[in-house]
């Protein structure tokens, strides 16, 4: 199987610099091929090529995004019976369409030939000038890529690091997006993140997933299972609350035990209940003597009760957002104290945990479950990301207390 790894981006962004720390620091003991264009840059040092055991195959005359598609697809079936490599670099020219070098590599993947990573590297302090001056060619660039990486961003202002963000957000929601400066990086870590593997919607299926365990990294157990007995008008909680109340309303999550009269009640799975009610609807495993108008049920299941069942989705949110911006460890406790002090503003909040970068140039790492709050140093992120699982989130409120936009 052979990998082709495409890395695009404007004269002078930083391609080559990129694709020599990846050589040195992430491909080590793959054979690699090169095979870049001169269309009035500097290729890649010929010398540490060598010195790298690197073959090139260089098309000089032209770019492969415009009139050298026929060469390039020559190029690369020579390459890849002559030289058999586990990976193939493209650099195409930095004045070219990056879609065109897309199509022109489909041209040659096949069962044995995959198309890895496609990255568009963007110098953070000329994104707005070239997205202006050059929008057509750079806009293409940014929008076809699976991963862009930004360079210099440590020699800029937090603001400017802020609207490049901004900028390529507008063109691409989607892309992996690198804005550590590379220095605080391994080339793993951003091989990782170009090839997709380190992203905001992995991390956050990685937490959904904790949470549904009911389990954390600490093996914490938390938010359930607490024991209440009271009457109230209106009781919003969690999962596997144990109850001995009356009231009007009752919403919570699963595995609640009740002993109440109500009109309307709501609930999650596994709820035990002994009541009267007009309508009733609930989750898996409910166990029930009562009688009522309008009752909802859906398979049943081995315990002999009629139930439906809750996707994780129905029961539980996320929040999730990807910032460059950087935090105190003590703006970080401040946040997490309020989530877990205040579930009306903010909602019950299961799982939070995140990596973002930290005002004195480190990294800081948290985690925190109900009442127990866990803030440290640690290695950098690809960028920074917090990730946020509970029930019924209050997103916008979430992403205003630590001072951030719009979330997943």
């Amino acid at each position: 199987m052979t990998k082709i790894d495409v890395f695009s981006g404007f004269l002078g962004a930083g391609k080559t610099t990129l694709i020599k720390k990846l050589i040195k620091e992430a491909y080590q003991g793959e054979k690699l091929v090169l095979i870049e264009n001169e269309f009035g840059e500097v290729g890649v040092d010929g010398g540490f090529l060598t010195d790298a055991g690197i073959e090139i195959t260089e098309m000089n005359s032209g770019c492969i995004c415009c009139s050298l598609v026929g060469d390039f697809g020559r190029a690369m079936k020579r390459v890849l019976a002559e030289l058999t490599p586990d990976r193939i670099l493209i650099e195409p020219s930095g004045v070219g369409k990056l879609s065109d070098v897309l199509r022109a590599v489909a041209g040659v993947t096949g069962p044995d030939v995959v198309c890895n990573g496609v990255v568009t590297v963007a110098d953070v302090n000329k994104c707005k000038m070239y997205l202006k001056n050059f929008g057509e060619f750079y806009e293409d660039q940014i929008e076809n890529a699976g991963a862009v990486v930004l360079s210099h961003t440590g020699k800029t202002t937090p603001a400017k690091l802020e609207e490049t963000v901004s900028l390529i957000r507008q063109h691409n929601p989607h892309a992996v997006l690198l804005t550590t400066d590379w220095s605080q990086l391994d080339g793993a870590s951003i091989l990782r993140a170009m090839e997709g593997a380190d992203t905001l919607e992995a991390e956050m299926e990685r937490l959904q997933q904790d949470v549904m365990a009911g389990h954390d990294h600490k093996e914490h157990e938390h938010s359930c299972c607490g024991h209440h007995d009271h009457d109230h008008e209106e009781h919003g909680h969690g999962c596997c609350g144990h109850h001995d109340h009356d009231h009007e309303e009752h919403e919570h999550g699963c595995c609640g035990h009740h002993d109440h009269d109500h009109e309307e009640h709501e609930h999650g799975c596994c709820g035990h209940h002994d009541h009267d009610h007009e309508e009733h609807e609930h989750g898996c495993c409910g166990h029930h003597d009562h009688d009522h108008a309008d009752h909802e049920h859906g398979e049943a299941c081995s315990c002999g009760h009629d139930h439906h069942h809750h996707h994780a989705d129905e029961v539980f949110t996320s929040f999730g957002v990807e910032t460059p911006r950087s935090f105190t460890a003590e703006q970080i406790r401040q946040a997490l104290e309020a989530l877990d002090e205040d579930s009306v503003a903010y909602g019950m909040v299961l799982r939070a945990k995140g990596i973002v970068a930290g005002a004195d140039g480190t990294w800081i790492h948290f985690d925190y479950v109900p009442g127990d709050i866990d803030i440290r140093t640690g290695t950098p992120g690809v960028t920074g990301r917090l990730c946020v699982i509970g029930s019924d989130l209050k997103k916008d409120a979430i992403a205003a207390l630590f001072g951030l936009g719009e979330a997943l």
